[in-house]
């Protein structure tokens, strides 16, 4: 297992503790780390590299980061800073190690959406909040909506793919429950506030990863592709998210948005 972190001591202690709570190493399983910031291409692309150079497999890749931000920022891309991280990165880790996960096959995609796709969609002629006024919800629900959408199309172009390994990937989606997470840290201090005081409300980590881990590791998943799941269970997400025609223009326009950087 290899987890990814922006920062190496957060990282290190990550994996000190996991490696000591599941006995790991001496010949059994190992967990070790990453360093990348996912809202720069640049170290995207690093990352892919520095793993594709020192693994020979990828059987399961989650792809989990994610912000929200109530005032509009961007990336050291020049890139709307919700829609890069929570989109644009999982696409293009995941397009560049594509070819390790198929020759990995059996083997599974899983992406962090949300319920807050719903009632969402995707301005293709101002994706980016350049000229409409920024709105965080707003945004962070078409970050949303774009995990599905990338999702079902990531699932049928493997799966009308020629080669048999292409066929032996999943790719799947869900929502984690609303979890008592550091999400709005960098925001104003009253969203914080209200992060604070409903956060007993909230789930904990743990039961928020109980999905992502299911559909990692669960066998009761074999051969599902292109679903959203919310608390184990394959649900029907929002009607936009099941565009075709929009998951194909969002593929090119991701396309776009990350080969040039």
């Amino acid at each position: 297992m290899v987890i990814v972190g922006r920062n190496r001591e957060k990282c290190e202690s990550v994996t000190e503790e996991l490696t000591a709570k599941f006995n790991l190493g001496n010949g059994k399983a190992t967990c070790n780390y990453l360093v990348a910031d996912l809202s720069s291409q640049a170290s995207i692309r690093q990352l892919a590299n520095e793993y594709a150079n020192s693994h020979q497999r990828l059987d399961i890749l989650v792809n989990n980061a994610g912000v929200f931000l109530a005032k509009r920022a961007t990336t050291i891309d020049s890139l709307e800073y919700t829609f890069a991280v929570n989109h644009l990165a999982p696409f293009l880790l995941t397009t560049l190690l594509i070819d390790m996960i198929k020759a990995s096959s059996p083997s599974r995609i899983v992406t962090t959406s949300s319920v807050a796709h719903r009632g969402a969609r995707i301005d293709f002629d101002d994706i980016e909040f350049k000229s409409r006024s920024y709105n965080g919800i707003t945004a962070y629900g078409q970050s949303k909506l774009a995990n599905i959408l990338f999702t079902k199309e990531l699932a049928r172009r493997l799966a009308e793919s020629g080669s048999s390994t292409g066929r032996g990937v999943t790719a799947n989606c869900f929502h984690p429950g609303v979890v008592r997470t550091s999400l709005v840290h960098d925001n104003p201090w009253y969203y914080r506030l209200i992060w604070t005081i409903a956060g007993s409300f909230f789930l904990s980590p743990e039961k928020g990863a109980d999905t992502a881990v299911f559909l990692a590791s669960s066998s009761n998943v074999n051969g599902i592709t292109g679903g959203y799941f919310v608390k184990r269970k394959q649900v029907k997400p929002s009607k936009a998210a099941d565009d075709e025609e929009a998951g194909v223009r969002l593929w090119k326009t991701s396309e776009m948005m990350t080969s040039s950087l």
